[in-house]
């Protein structure tokens, strides 16, 4: 059995970065960058003026203030700047290209206006109020690198380097397929013995938020032949395959088997890890397969230690792991050692961490009302109330 590092350095190694594609700006939120984003012209591409107010040459303001110089015209956005004139100021505003031969800018509200010129009580000096071309990047500069997730800030740099498509790596396609004679769609009419399948939807969520493109599968039964028939057509057009439940040792668990008679070779399936510790992960041709406990807290909670950094690798995204952070248990926790743990918790105060109370790995529950996975080491006995402490925040896994 596998400890809980070893597993996911074999995920993340088997990972390879799938092939890339160009897209739109406008659909590109969310994906990854497959080569580094170089700027063609500096940021800004001119001198402009960063607030309302005065341009002229600074060498005008000589000897003692106050100086008053005649106002010739103005220079507003989207218009090209005439030259400046010697001895003169030019009306300008926020965002307008500074003139050729003015180099500051006066705030109108440290200038007063009378009729066509103004007095200038305080110096200026060069650069004042200006933003100079080339200042954020010069031309040929990296402005994003290669790997790099793509948010609302990184798609407004690449609009202002004027570009309109980018080149990123195709998202990939992750079949679900949830096993177990009892489930039912959600919705369904109830029936005897059965319970909704709820798997299936938190996972295809997860799946999105990794980046990837889910597709639910019907489950199936507990029944040998029905599986290995459908993990062969998920496969068929699936960069990964996620299986649920299963793949333990119980008299009706088919998934493993199935999965190897299917043509799968298994890297392993068991890892030091609770709650999920019957994890399976390995390759069926072209595809990477992660067969996931069947409850529902294991099988999300295995997907987003596992399934969510090994989609990330696979999309060439440079972080494909949630960072760990830092703070202050505040109820002691006793655990038997062997395995390490991730119990739900709640974080307030951006460091007190607060165990949940039902821990139970069918419980949905908790894992809904968490906020973080308290991370308890395998060969810890428990945590005393006041430790310092590692966990996960769930909105970055």
């Amino acid at each position: 059995m596998l400890s809980f590092d070893e597993a996911l350095a074999r995920v993340l190694d088997a990972a390879r970065r799938l092939e890339t594609e160009t897209v739109r700006l406008d659909d590109a939120l969310g994906r990854v960058l497959a080569e580094n984003l170089v700027a063609d012209h500096p940021l800004p591409a001119f001198d402009y003026s960063a607030m309302d107010g005065y341009a002229l040459w600074s060498g005008d303001l000589s000897g003692s203030g106050p100086w008053r110089l005649p106002v010739e015209g103005e220079t507003r956005t989207g218009q090209v700047a005439v030259p400046h004139t010697s001895g003169t100021a030019r009306r300008i505003f926020t965002g307008a290209e500074v003139p050729a031969g003015a180099d500051c800018v006066v705030l109108q509200e440290d200038v007063e206006r009378s009729g066509e010129s103004v007095l200038i009580k305080e110096r200026a000096v060069t650069g004042d109020n200006v933003r100079k071309r080339g200042e954020d990047l010069r031309s040929g500069a990296v402005a994003l690198e290669a790997g790099q997730r793509l948010g609302p800030a990184q798609l407004g740099l690449a609009a202002a380097l004027d570009r309109g498509e980018l080149r990123v790596t195709r998202r990939p396609r992750v079949a679900i397929l949830c096993t177990g004679d009892e489930l039912r769609p959600a919705g369904s009419p109830a029936r005897p013995g059965t319970i909704p399948n709820s798997n299936g939807p938190a996972l295809a969520a997860a799946v999105l938020n990794a980046g990837g493109v889910p597709r639910l599968a019907p489950s199936i039964g507990d029944d040998r032949e029905r599986t290995i028939a459908a993990i062969r057509a998920a496969l068929a057009d699936s960069d990964v395959l996620l299986t649920v439940g299963g793949v333990s040792v119980g008299d009706h668990d088919q998934v493993r088997p199935a999965l190897e008679a299917a043509g799968a070779e298994l890297e392993f399936w068991k890892v030091k890890l609770k709650p999920g510790k019957p994890v399976v992960f390995g390759r069926a041709g072209a595809a990477w397969v992660l067969g996931l406990p069947g409850n529902p807290v294991s099988a999300l909670l295995t997907f987003l230690l596992f399934g969510a950094p090994l989609l990330r690798a696979l999309q060439g995204d440079r972080r494909p792991v949630a960072p760990i952070r830092r703070g202050r248990l505040v109820e002691a926790i006793r655990q038997k050692p062997g395995r390490r743990s991730y119990y739900r918790a709640r974080i307030e105060d951006g460091e007190r961490v607060i165990p949940l109370a039902n821990q139970a790995s069918g419980a949905p529950t908790s894992m809904a009302w968490a906020d973080a996975l308290l991370v308890v080491p395998e060969d810890a006995s428990g945590l005393e109330a006041g430790a310092c402490v590692e966990y996960l925040l769930l909105l970055e896994l």
